[in-house]
């Protein structure tokens, strides 16, 4: 995934109402940019931390959409809107070697008793299905350790939820992580940030769900789906 335009440097000043961040440019002045992301953002939004913006398309209130950010001594992505496409590109080029042999992908396709919507359906023209949900991670707090999530997630817990019971039903389900950052080796779920979602994790696991995880190279050009990361519980 490239970026459609080149990204422009800058310097947080602060991030705030989760979708905010004023930044400072290198000639002194001053912007608001929209901030793609729900999350706590936990260890990414220290002030003074150099970021990149992408100018925004027409008819947008900001003219800025926050992109990265520097943290850890490594480049960060931020946009939580990159996951599913990053996703569904590794899939469509055979990076993700557990989902392969499939003949249609369809995204967001109304599945399940609890109004979800799965971020990806691969079938195989057999019957098989295999339902993909996507999360976005970029929380390390202990160093080379992938964390998720960076704040309590009721939906996550019910996409999980979801997920096994597409098991239970004859069907195959992967949770698939993506963290977007370099500087990851494995990854596991930060229990004590949501117990609920950990536990839901295992009971997922327990029932057939695969749990994926790859990591992101991350370029002022582009992020792209790397190498996989083991997942641990």
């Amino acid at each position: 995934m490239r970026f459609p335009a080149p990204l422009v440097p800058a310097t947080l000043i602060q991030r705030y109402k989760r979708f905010l961040a004023d930044v400072r440019f290198s000639d002194g002045s001053e912007a608001t940019a929209h901030c793609a992301n729900p999350g706590s953002m936990m260890g990414l939004q220290a002030p003074g931390s150099p970021v990149w913006l992408s100018p925004a398309g027409p008819g947008r209130k900001l003219s800025w959409s926050l992109e990265l950010i520097e943290a850890d001594g490594a480049l960060v992505a931020i946009n939580t809107n990159n996951p599913n496409r990053l996703a569904r590109a590794a899939i469509e080029a055979g990076l993700i070697e557990t989902l392969t042999g499939w003949q249609t992908l369809t995204p967001e396709v109304r599945y399940g008793a609890e109004n979800s919507r799965v971020d990806l359906l691969l079938e195989d023209g057999g019957g098989l299905r295999t339902y993909v949900e996507v999360k976005n991670c970029h929380l390390m707090r202990t160093p080379g350790f992938a964390e998720f999530p960076d704040s309590v997630t009721a939906r996550g817990a019910k996409h999980l939820r979801e997920l096994a019971a597409m098991v239970a039903e004859g069907n195959r389900a992967a949770m698939l992580f993506i963290v977007q950052r370099p500087d990851c080796t494995h990854f596991g779920f930060a229990r004590d940030l949501d117990p609920a979602y950990a536990a839901a994790a295992l009971a997922a696991r327990d029932a057939g769900v695969d749990f994926l995880c790859y990591d992101c190279d991350v370029t002022r050009d582009g992020v792209q789906v790397r190498a996989r990361l083991p997942v641990e519980f």
